[in-house]
């Protein structure tokens, strides 16, 4: 297998997902805009060859680079980057190289919020009240038939960027003062309740090989708001309304050999409401399943290996922490009280320190109180 790896040197975990390829048998190929000497050692020992682009925007630039390997190496079988920024442009190389994957003709619906709903509505789960939100006249509209508050987001984009609560028509107009008038909004109806999710890894055959679910102590859209820190939890068992929800959800948009993280609502009544799909990575599953994701997934597209059952070992928890907030525990506090439970630790990029935090941890146990524990002492504040 012919594998082009489509920034492989960004977000960083990159580099474990081109090595477990290599490991599985692939042909490694990257295309990015670093150096190649700034690359780290894992990364260059993984890659056959590394064609740099001064931008990876230029869809001509990676189409050139596409031909590159293609004169060189023969078929390429994959295209992938795993990053939910580069969707279209994937989307559009698989197109025009005929390439598996998503195509161009699906892609919006897994990159556009408002192209979600009809999805959620065939796969039978309860989703959001929504419209696109383009002006102060149809939000109206909208606002008349389900109230305030209402939350208005980016039809396109993640991790709750521009994405506001507004609770009165003063906080409306200032809305529509201050949007961005290239950005297109959608408008839902604000639910009481906290996000959880269902997660994992599907194989080309529509099977889940590999599923797990987290549920956030915080609203994002307030953490990213507030700039405050934020943490989930991931469980080694899935409810099983959220399980179904998510596998109604899978079946209705038809994903296949990819990883993805479905969003959704679990009010105080524990109804459970479809929110959004993302097709990447998850968070935490590698340490609640004590396994290797990077090579599960990678035996999965190399040789089609069905892997698992996978069953869940202990709970995990993130937590993150912000620059500007003056903690109680220092770095080496945390490390002393819970470094038995802290498996991983590091700074966080910065493109995603708005919602992720500028640092994290990442803990496992067999008791949930004990993490619960660890994250109340890693937020906690000065007076």
């Amino acid at each position: 297998m012919n594998f082009v790896f489509f920034s492989p040197h960004f977000p960083a975990n990159g580099a474990d997902f081109c090595d477990r390829l290599k490991k599985a048998g692939a042909t490694v190929l990257g295309i990015g805009d670093a150096p190649y000497e700034t690359l780290n050692a894992k990364l260059k020992a993984a890659l056959s060859e590394y064609y740099r682009v001064a931008d990876m925007e230029d869809y001509d630039a990676v189409f050139r680079a596409m031909g590159h390997f293609i004169h060189k190496w023969g078929r390429i079988d994959r295209f992938e980057s795993l990053n939910e920024h580069w969707l279209e442009l994937e989307a559009n190389i698989r197109t025009d190289f005929n390439i598996f994957g998503t195509k161009v003709d699906f892609v919006k619906n897994l990159k556009r919020k408002s192209r979600m709903r009809a999805f959620f509505r065939k796969s039978g789960v309860e989703t959001i009240p929504q419209r696109k939100c383009s002006d102060r006249a149809g939000a109206m509209t909208f606002i008349r038939r389900v109230g305030y508050p209402v939350v208005v987001k980016p039809d396109s984009g993640s991790g709750a960027s521009n994405t506001f609560k507004i609770s009165n028509a003063k906080e409306l107009d200032q809305f529509f003062r201050d949007k961005p008038e290239d950005v297109t909004f959608v408008m839902e109806q604000f639910i009481e309740g906290l996000v959880v999710t269902f997660d994992g890894l599907v194989n080309r055959d529509g099977e889940v090989v590999l599923a797990a679910s987290h549920r956030y102590d915080q609203s994002i859209m307030e953490a990213v708001n507030r700039d405050r820190h934020m943490s989930y939890t991931c469980f080694p068992e899935i409810s099983p309304e959220v399980e179904e929800a998510g596998r109604k959800i899978l079946k209705a948009f038809d994903v296949r050999e990819r990883f993805f993280h479905i969003e959704l609502f679990e009010t105080r009544d524990k109804r459970i409401i479809a929110l959004e799909v993302n097709m990447r990575p998850p968070g935490a599953i590698n340490y609640t399943f004590d396994i290797d994701v990077y090579a599960a997934w990678a035996d999965m597209v190399v040789k089609d290996a069905a892997g698992g059952p996978y069953k869940g070992n202990y709970f995990t928890a993130y937590a993150s922490r912000k620059r500007h907030i003056d903690y109680l525990h220092s770095h080496a506090d945390v490390l002393a009280a819970h470094g038995d439970k802290i498996v991983h630790h590091q700074a966080i990029e910065e493109v995603f320190s708005r919602a992720m935090g500028n640092y994290a941890y990442q803990m496992r146990s067999k008791d949930p109180k004990a993490l619960r524990q660890a994250v109340d002492y890693i937020h906690a504040e000065k007076a």
